[in-house]
């Protein structure tokens, strides 16, 4: 009896109510972006969805710097990100875009949401494994973000709902891919604390960007996200290129060596 007791008491003190709160936001932004799709007001959906991938950023890092972690956490926070970001985005796209291709079309959208799933659950299995300094596959909110951000930036240019099926059935199939693929992104939690000393350009960059964002939201959101995307494979092309050179290196060194003098 006390042994159970004890269980439930430490079940207790293992749910932090400030991170968990973050997440319970970003599941509601989730939620009302589907329910946004399903009125047919695409632009509310995709705001919605970004401003869970804020919610998501911020109960992380609320979790780290008060050091609230928990399995716990962990776990709810994935089960809120297949909502806000795997089935709402897919649904989204699904109603916007690609409901005139019928079964073809939903079952893209499925298969987003599935691969999107899957890719938290290997998150989950390989956490405390690999190095933090980057993800294994596109994360999941960063999926989500560009099916949102393309809805916004075709909005923004006067071709919302008159989207060609093919191409975004074409993207949404590629995001999908590369959420389970083995590209490396980074996690940008290497990057120096805002209190420690910064090179005056970098500043001057983040400055620019901010304002970048601020006057063209879709665009450069959109942008953003794109370059983002892009930079998984490219960085990994690069880091096997680099491996490659290293272990290449040795043979060249023996080789010079043996040479007859």
């Amino acid at each position: 009896m006390k042994k159970d007791k004890i269980q439930k008491k430490g079940f207790r003190r293992g749910i932090y109510i400030l991170p968990n709160l973050f997440t319970s936001f970003n599941i509601l932004c989730g939620f009302y972006a589907i329910i946004a799709s399903i009125d047919g007001e695409y632009v509310a959906a995709a705001t919605a969805i970004i401003i869970a991938a804020v919610f998501d950023l911020l109960d992380g890092k609320i979790a780290r710097i008060t050091n609230t972690s928990s399995r716990f956490g962990v776990e709810y926070d994935s089960l809120a990100d297949v909502i806000s970001f795997g089935l709402a985005p897919g649904l989204m796209f699904y109603l916007w875009a690609l409901k005139p291709l019928g079964r073809i079309g939903w079952l893209a959208a499925f298969l987003f949401m599935a691969c999107g799933a899957l890719r938290l659950a290997r998150f989950n299995t390989y956490t405390g494994t690999i190095s933090s300094e980057y993800f294994i596959g596109l994360p999941i909110p960063a999926a989500g973000g560009m099916v949102a951000t393309t809805v916004l930036f075709c909005h923004k240019f006067g071709i919302s709902g008159g989207a060609n099926p093919v191409v975004i059935l074409i993207m949404l199939y590629t995001l999908a891919f590369l959420m389970v693929s083995t590209f490396k992104y980074s996690s940008f939690k290497k990057n120096p604390k805002l209190s420690k000393k910064m090179n005056f350009n970098v500043l001057v960059t983040v400055i620019l960007i901010l304002i970048f964002i601020a006057a063209q939201p879709p665009v450069a959101l959109f942008l953003l996200g794109l370059v983002y995307i892009v930079s998984g494979p490219i960085t990994t092309i690069k880091y096997h290129k680099l491996i490659k050179q290293k272990e290449a290196e040795p043979h060249k060194t023996e080789r010079h060596d043996t040479k007859p003098v």
